[in-house]
């Protein structure tokens, strides 16, 4: 019998009909004490802010412009990069075509305002400039520290023992250990608790993974050592 293609309707993931996805979803901001995104605002970037202060020895005008980014943080409004910067202009534009610049950090939409807050922070300890701390990524410590841990060997033998298991409960382990990676970093979540590879999560809020592989594009099989010991291809 010939083997069955990688774009076979019963193929599981990346499978079946694809929906057409809302394409007006309520825009997210900050604003809303007790939500996700406002605890982001006032607890995690001012956390970062101090615990990026406290892993260098940055002189004055460092911690003068950490200061300046946490008052914004707190109580100020967006400000647009200097015109001295190399991507003032791109920055500016984003900003001016959602009229952001000179709104507080905490109307805005959740993702822009974390990844400018992650652009400010840069500036603000010098990466960007021409100083000692360009270049220096100010989260290398605390990323170096996670990858030494043991945690992470025993995530990557989790990992290895899915090359045992069927290919649709592979990919679902692998889309749950995502989702937790996406919470903890580092911390995959492969091994968490006794579930067998495919199980359901009953932390999980809300189980969308059926329509995510209707959206997902049918990719062709990866030349990977699992994919030749579970499917028997070279």
């Amino acid at each position: 019998m010939a083997e069955k293609s990688a774009h076979t309707p019963d193929d599981g993931p990346g499978s079946g009909p694809r929906p057409t996805p809302e394409r007006d979803a309520p825009v997210i901001v900050s604003n809303e004490p007790g939500s996700f995104a406002w605890g982001v605002l006032t607890k995690r970037h001012p956390a970062l802010i101090q615990q990026v202060r406290d892993a260098f020895p940055y002189g004055p005008r460092r911690h003068e412009a950490l200061d300046a980014l946490l008052e914004q943080n707190n109580n100020g409004v967006i400000e647009p990069l200097a015109l001295s910067e190399p991507d003032h202009e791109q920055w500016s534009v984003w900003g001016r075509e959602r009229e952001l610049f000179g709104r507080s950090w905490f109307d805005a939409p959740f993702l822009w305002a974390e990844s400018y807050f992650y652009r400010r922070l840069l500036g603000a300890v010098g990466y960007f400039g021409t100083g000692p701390w360009q270049g220096v990524d100010p989260f290398a410590p605390f990323k170096q520290a996670e990858l030494r841990g043991t945690a992470v060997d025993e995530e990557l033998r989790a990992l290895d023992a899915l090359a045992d298991v069927p290919a649709e409960e592979r990919a679902t382990a692998l889309l749950r250990a995502s989702v937790w990676g996406n919470r903890a970093d580092l911390g995959f979540r492969v091994t968490e608790g006794d579930a067998a590879p495919g199980a359901a999560a009953d932390d999980l809020v809300a189980d969308d993974s059926a329509l995510l592989w209707q959206l997902l594009p049918p990719e062709p099989a990866p030349r990977s050592p699992w994919w030749r010991t579970t499917r028997g291809g070279s």
